[in-house]
């Protein structure tokens, strides 16, 4: 099948969109190519598309678990064989995925770039039948980045192993620098670009300068109709805010990825078919969320960088129709950004107590721990070590980056379990193990393909199919794990820490110092920036393209600073025709002030009484007390 017919057949799109057709036409002649598609412009049909044209497997580096999880049930509804392994995963789930690679007929391999650290993975991906690497969000790999990951540095090694492979590097935002990087990170050979403007001339970027920024969240949702996306900085303001909104007779709910899955999927569904109106998220919600109509995005606080409020204000308006972008901005709000920033930011004796923290939290021996993962429960770290949780997440960034642990993203994993031994072997176990009867047969009927592969489980629809407790359901699953008859792994929503080599004593701990420079003088540029952006009078459309490279931008025109100046240049105008009217008159008889007034025809009654006192301070017209003349 051709690109467009597998567009026509699987996405039900008629034509690509603009650069889609160039981008997919240049991966299937063999070419490296990096591609910038702001937010909404159809990133991964330029991968997906030409994957599925040509025999073979597509891997997709992804930086973000939730996005992966996304894209993979996607494809699978489309009728089209994915997987993802990502941090969580025990060996042998991995290893029964990298298996059906090989052998089976996957068309998508999703990986997390930490995955491309093992020996494993790479070993197995040299057996696969490889026609693409596509690597997301590819601002990642450089440090230049405004969210740099160190794995990311991983992704050249796979050129190693598949030279002859072409690699599509995709983007929303990157600034020339950092597309220069990218290119040479990933050892990209003549490679073609494709760059879409960063301009969105239906998108009418806004900042208010509000003290009670609740009360004009309000307004904003009352006054512009359709649906909105709300961004706050935490999980626990997501759901404050929506109860706020909810509480002011607006439909509003939250979201963010420490949620239930089902739970995940019923909120983005209710607002993607419009019964919710407003959704109040953290930056974890609208990635891979193909919703165009869009009518505002309100940013409640200063996001870290002007890479990722344009990701995120870029949501609005993807159906092209008028749509606005609002950041409620004010003085204490700047004075926070930097103080939550800058004082955040890690000294290197600080780095080294976190990590030696970290091998006593996880009660791990010198020389021991590599290749360990394990669920990391960050607040109650930091409770324990009296250390500050903003410090803790800047601090491992930078262990991660001098290869000692990696810290996956905080999402939920639902509980999985897979027959370990053959059909037999489990039917003797049931007739010798009478008590374990009633559960295995659920587990047989409810997840068939539990022999071949883990399969998703919820331990209380098993509690209450076998009419046995949650707490009873776990512990026998345990039981049957440690006599090696299933492997059981339980859920989890808590971010994961790996080992990537042993804990090392402090005599032989070493910091990256000059990274560490280069990192705090990166993040004080894009504070800067930002706060640039909230409070500068230049076009704010204009400050971005800037931001982005794209000089000689024309003024747009529909931003809070071009309306601003135009109301100016409005007011000048208007007091310019009413002061010719006034003239006009007197220069055929003096008035009263009253008969003057009614035969002006321009502006309100103010506004003609206000330009009558100007032209008197300034001499031009004159009274007698009662009537006016020149």
């Amino acid at each position: 099948m051709t690109a467009i017919e597998i567009l026509q057949k699987y996405w039900g799109h008629q034509a690509f969109r603009p650069l889609q057709q160039d981008i997919i036409t240049s991966v299937l002649e063999g070419k490296d190519s990096l591609a910038l598609l702001p937010t909404g412009g159809g990133k991964s049909v330029c991968f997906q598309i030409p994957a599925m044209v040509k025999e073979g497997i597509c891997i997709v580096v992804s930086p973000l678990i939730a996005l992966m999880k996304d894209q993979v049930e996607n494809l699978k509804e489309k009728g089209i064989e994915a997987i993802a392994i990502y941090a969580g995963m025990g060996k042998r789930e991995i290893d029964i995925l990298l298996d059906n690679c090989i052998y089976g007929k996957i068309k998508f391999l999703y990986l997390s770039p930490e995955r491309l650290l093992s020996d494993l993975v790479r070993v197995r991906i040299s057996y696969m039948n490889v026609n693409l690497i596509a690597v997301d969000e590819a601002h990642c790999i450089s440090q230049w980045g405004y969210d740099f990951r160190p794995p990311y540095q991983q992704i050249s090694k796979l050129r190693e192993i598949l030279p002859d492979v072409p690699i599509l590097a995709l983007t929303a935002t990157a600034t020339d620098f950092v597309r220069k990087d990218i290119i040479k990170k990933l050892e990209m050979k003549n490679p073609q670009v494709f760059i879409k403007s960063f301009a969105r001339d239906n998108l009418s970027y806004v900042v208010f300068n509000k003290e009670d920024k609740y009360k004009k969240l309000i307004n904003i949702c009352r006054n512009v109709k359709g649906t909105g996306l709300v961004y706050v900085r935490n999980r626990r303001e997501t759901a404050e805010v929506s109860n706020f909104i909810n509480r002011n007779q607006i439909k509003a709910d939250f979201y963010h990825a420490g949620l239930e899955k089902n739970e995940r999927f019923q909120k983005q569904e209710d607002w993607k078919q419009n019964k919710t109106r407003i959704m109040v998220a953290t930056n974890a919600f609208g990635m891979g969320i193909d919703k165009a109509d869009v009518r505002f995005v309100v940013h409640l606080d200063l996001p870290e960088s002007l890479e990722a409020y344009y990701q995120e204000a870029g949501r609005a308006g993807r159906d092209e129709k008028r749509s606005y972008a609002v950041l409620l901005a004010n003085q204490s709000d700047i004075l926070s950004l930097e103080a939550r920033y800058i004082n955040s930011f890690p000294s290197p004796e600080e780095i080294r107590k976190i990590y030696h923290y970290l091998g006593n939290y996880f009660q791990l021996a010198f020389g021991a721990g590599e290749g360990l993962t394990f669920a990391f429960d960050i607040a109650d770290f930091c409770k324990r070590f009296n250390v500050s949780v903003l410090k803790t997440i800047s601090a491992l960034k930078f262990l991660e980056h001098d290869g000692y642990v990696i810290l996956s993203e905080s999402v939920f994993l639902s509980s999985r379990l897979m027959f370990t031994v053959g059909h037999e072997d489990v039917y003797r176990f049931q007739i010798e193990n009478k008590a374990y009867d009633n559960i295995i047969k659920t587990i047989l009927r409810s997840h068939g393909g539990a022999f071949d592969g883990f399969v998703n489980i919820n331990e209380a629809d098993l509690a209450k199919k076998t009419g046995l407790s949650y707490k009873e359901i776990v512990a026998f699953l345990n039981k049957l794990q440690s006599i090696e008859l299933l492997a059981y792994i339980q859920q989890t929503d808590q971010p994961q820490l790996q080992y990537i080599r042993p804990r090392v004593d402090m005599e032989h701990f070493d910091v990256d110092v000059k990274y560490l420079e280069l990192r705090k003088d990166i993040l004080l540029k894009q504070i800067n920036a930002v706060v640039a952006y909230a409070s500068s009078n230049i076009c704010r459309n204009i400050q971005l393209l800037n931001y982005f490279d794209e000089m000689n931008a024309s003024r747009c025109g529909v931003c809070d600073v071009c309306l601003a100046e135009k109301r100016v240049d409005n007011d000048v105008q208007l007091n310019d025709e009413i002061e010719f009217e006034i003239i006009s008159l007197l220069q055929h008889q003096p008035l009263i002030l009253d008969d003057l007034v009614i035969n002006i025809k321009n502006g309100s009654e103010n506004e003609r009484i206000d330009t009558i006192r100007e032209l008197l301070d300034a001499g031009k017209i004159k009274t007698d007390g009662k009537k006016y003349y020149i």
